[in-house]
């Protein structure tokens, strides 16, 4: 089912959440709303899911105007953060409860067979007559997911699925729930302001800003040809150092970097963590070592450069290096924007 926002408008009281938002989600895709709170993501999810009405623009599932439907009737199923299941009731029961109460009429024996086929899908099997108190986190989350799934929605909805569990819990269901999205091909559009988790699941990722939608497109694509400041900040750590543009090249301290496109005057530059390199002699930014930051896969330097600029950078666990040392950093890549 393919989904169209078209001119899409939605506002609080004198706050304006949704402003003129057009979107295409391809028929089976898997797409991820990404920003930071308030940037108008959730309402968007709730519009398409019926729980909210636009005050503006249209919604159409396929060729159908969905903009009005009332939520029974739209077709989706939908997941929210917090499980919402019925305590009262097994785990089984859960997942049979939509189809039971759906306009859609099922024999008993029907129901059965299709929360045992269910339970296998999501891994639960021999969970059925637990009740949710009795399960952890995730297998709440997956119990949830199934419940969504045992209407044959057209569209599953998402909202911060996994934002209450643990981060070694969120990693397995992200592998899991991509597993499962590719096995039934419903199209999919889930919220999250995980970074990681929108890069790592999505076929496209959309992200949004103060209700507007300021780039999208695959993973890739925003990760390596970030289109403004605040996405390049946004996805993830970025270490920013003010520049002058000349002729085509940023200049800040000893370094320099391409800037095509980007007009002389006054600028911004930002680097990953691991688009930094370190040396103890030039040229390149000076900078004194703050911190030295052990991880398992290898070491973090935070330092400040003569300005007073921070930056961040990661260096193999083998090298000797420590606060109080004093040296030059280079920038291997980089991104650069005309200052705001």
């Amino acid at each position: 089912m393919k989904i169209r926002l078209e001119h899409v408008v939605k506002t609080f009281d004198t706050f304006r959440a949704v402003r003129d938002v057009s979107l295409d989600i391809e028929s089976g895709e898997l797409v991820a709303l990404l920003g930071p709170s308030g940037s108008g993501k959730t309402t968007i999810l709730r519009m398409v899911a019926g729980l909210e009405y636009a005050d503006g623009g249209h919604i159409y599932f396929g060729e159908q105007d969905a903009t009005d439907i009332p939520v029974r009737e739209r077709g989706v199923g939908f997941v929210f953060q917090h499980y919402a299941l019925f305590p009262h009731m097994t785990v089984a029961e859960n997942i049979a409860f939509g189809m039971k109460v759906s306009k859609v009429k099922r024999e008993k024996a029907v129901i059965a067979q299709r929360v045992e086929d269910l339970l296998r899908l999501v891994r639960l099997e021999g969970l059925g007559e637990r009740f949710p108190a009795q399960i952890s986190g995730g297998q709440r989350q997956r119990v949830a997911l199934a419940r969504a799934l045992a209407v044959d929605p057209k569209v599953l909805l998402l909202d911060e699925p996994f934002g209450a569990l643990d981060a070694a819990v969120r990693r397995d269901l992200r592998r899991w729930l991509r597993e499962i999205h590719d096995e039934l091909g419903i199209t999919t559009l889930f919220v999250t302001h995980d970074q990681e988790e929108a890069l790592d699941l999505a076929d496209r990722v959309v992200i949004l800003n103060e209700g507007t939608i300021v780039q999208e497109g695959t993973p890739e694509t925003v990760c390596r040809d970030p289109k403004s400041a605040f996405v390049t900040r946004f996805l993830g750590d970025a270490n920013r150092f003010s520049a002058e543009v000349r002729g085509g090249v940023a200049y800040s301290g000893g370094a320099s970097v391409p800037a095509r496109g980007v007009e002389d005057g006054a600028a911004e530059v930002y680097a990953r963590p691991g688009d930094l390199d370190w040396s103890p002699t030039g040229p390149g930014i000076a900078a004194t070592i703050t911190r030295v930051l052990d991880r398992p896969g290898g070491r973090r330097v935070m330092a400040i450069t003569v300005d007073g600029e921070h930056m961040e950078f990661d260096v193999e666990p083998e090298l000797a290096i420590r606060a109080g040392e004093q040296g030059f950093v280079t920038l291997r890549r980089a991104q650069v924007f005309a200052a705001e």
